[in-house]
């Protein structure tokens, strides 16, 4: 074994943190082998009453990526998996990169028509699932050529081959260490404006430095406990929070799902000092009963975007937080934007461009660009394009859409901001048809396919309104045909039948036309500004 690091005892700069390890290689083994000799036996993942050690870790990544060469899976294969947050992303992100292959992660709450086609799209060779999401898997992979094969996360699905029963008969050998940075380790689906899901692709090198970043972002110790309540089928769970602690040699605790309940009880109990949020969980955490917090927890830092002055004053003055760190990434781009640690903060901004905690590792470059493309002044509003270390490799199986989402090498993010002349960047609105609803990012023209199909529907439009939580909420403006009896729950139950929960609009309003553009395209900006829809609107999940 070999000798531990001793670290100093005082809080370490970010680029402390990373100098106190060894070089390393950009590929997951190498940066996870650099961190544990520090000392294998400290707990790297707290999951329930379970503990994995830094040395426990390796060795079931080693046995599991012998378990999957045995199934079959080479380098460029992709797997995946369908859980709520368990270790077993994390064991997988890990053990096929190992090999050279691609994890898959989808959502927990996807129905039969999503998971079809993300699986589909991926042309995925095997599903890790749990109990909970096995018969939509299953449901989904139907028709599938070749088939791909099944296994258990969690047990408790008869017929079904468990991972914990993979790793153990799996032999504890020496693999080839042959991966590279620049190999595709992870697909991320996440909503377009086509109204189907794009995969995007990200290395092995930008996981690593992604979690690198996140130690200059909210100065990640070696001691540090990383709670993880977001999902791990979006990059800020598995490229910040998993790939932030092993960065920085720390312990991961990794919740299934947010419990806004629970959530204070559980941070004390882990010793968490750090967790990343969603506005809308801040909100909740922010107007839940008091009787909820439990003083003395360790939590020092909570990341997340945006904040309101409610959800800031709550978590600094009340929760006695330290740190509120706003920021802002996309799944193309992630580890973009976030307010200084230590300040200037400007709240509700998305900070201003990201810097690695080595000052010779370039990072961020942002413009702000008018329709022609070119760069407008400080305070006017303009479509936001960046370059940064850590942009995807492109959209799988997709060499159209990833051509149209650059511009002389600039990534184009669809969105609406403004800089401030101290170099702080605030969002506006979406330039793309997506809606933000509980952290999750909603295409509207998937809305507007799959309502559209519904027999009685001449027309519609899913547009977004605001929410009493932050962000905002789903409304759909529907046109009947022609003596159609379509009442607003239908919309609803149909979305229901073919969507996940979180799509299905809350809101419903009939109209007898929706405006167009001249090229005859639905006038979304137009519906958006019309104050009288959301008053005639239906809530449908308050309907009976």
């Amino acid at each position: 074994m070999k000798p531990s690091i001793d670290l100093p005892k005082h809080p370490l700069a970010p680029l402390e943190v990373l100098r106190s390890y060894p070089p390393h290689e950009q590929t997951l083994h190498a940066l996870f082998a650099s961190r544990l000799a520090r000392d294998p036996a400290r707990p790297f993942i707290l999951f329930g009453d379970t503990t994995l050690s830094w040395q426990d870790f390796d060795d079931a990544v080693v046995r599991l990526a012998h378990a999957l060469r045995a199934r079959g899976v080479k380098q460029g294969d992709r797997i995946a998996v369908i859980s709520t947050n368990h270790p077993a992303h994390v064991l997988l992100l890990f053990a096929l990169a190992r090999i050279r292959a691609i994890m898959v992660p989808a959502d927990p709450k996807f129905g039969v028509t999503e998971a079809r086609y993300v699986f589909s799209h991926a042309g995925v060779s095997g599903v890790f699932c749990s109990a909970d999401t096995h018969a939509v898997a299953a449901a989904a992979c139907e028709g599938m050529a070749p088939a791909p094969w099944f296994c258990a996360v969690d047990g408790g699905v008869d017929g079904l081959p468990e991972l914990d029963a993979e790793i153990a008969a799996a032999p504890l050998a020496p693999l080839a260490d042959d991966a590279s940075p620049d190999d595709t380790c992870l697909v991320v689906y996440s909503s377009g404006t086509t109204g189907f899901p794009k995969g995007v692709m990200h290395s092995q090198r930008t996981v690593v430095l992604c979690g690198e970043r996140q130690i200059a972002r909210v100065h990640l110790q070696p001691d540090d406990r990383c709670m993880c309540v977001l999902p791990m089928f979006h990059v800020n769970a598995l490229l910040y929070s998993v790939a932030g602690a092993a960065a920085a040699g720390c312990c991961l605790v990794i919740m299934p799902r947010f419990s806004a309940s629970q959530f204070w009880r559980s941070v004390v109990d882990t010793g968490t000092t750090q967790v990343n949020l969603l506005m809308a969980m801040t909100t909740i955490l922010t107007r839940r009963p008091r009787s909820e917090f439990v003083p003395g927890h360790k939590l020092r830092c909570v990341s997340g975007s945006p904040f309101t002055r409610e959800t800031m004053d709550a978590f600094l003055h009340e929760f006695g937080v330290a740190r509120v760190i706003e920021g802002f990434g996309m799944t193309e781009i992630p580890g973009a934007f976030s307010n200084p640690y230590d300040g200037p903060h400007r709240l509700a901004s998305m900070g201003v461009p990201g810097k690695h905690p080595d000052p010779d590792m370039p990072w961020t470059q942002a413009r702000v660009l008018d329709d022609e493309g070119r760069p407008v002044p400080d305070g006017v509003t303009g479509e936001l394009a960046v370059k940064i270390p850590t942009i995807m490799q492109g959209y799988l199986n997709d060499p159209a859409q990833t051509a149209a989402a650059f511009r002389d090498g600039w990534f184009l993010s669809g969105d609406l901001v403004y800089r401030d002349p101290d170099d702080f960047f605030f969002f506006v609105a979406r330039k793309k048809d997506i809606i933000r609803r509980r952290g999750e990012n909603i295409a509207g023209a998937e809305l507007d396919r799959v309502i559209g199909e519904h027999p009685q529907v001449a027309e519609v439009a899913a547009i977004p309104v605001p929410s009493e939580l932050g962000e905002e909420e789903i409304m759909a403006v529907v046109v009947r045909k022609p003596g159609a009896d379509l009442p607003a729950t239908a919309i609803r139950d149909w979305c229901a039948a073919r969507l996940a929960a979180y799509k299905v609009p809350r809101f419903v309003v009939f109209v007898d036309e929706l405006p167009h553009t001249p090229t005859h395209k639905v006038a979304k900006f137009a519906l958006r500004s019309d104050a009288s829809l959301r008053q005639r609107a239906v809530d449908v999940s308050a309907a009976g």
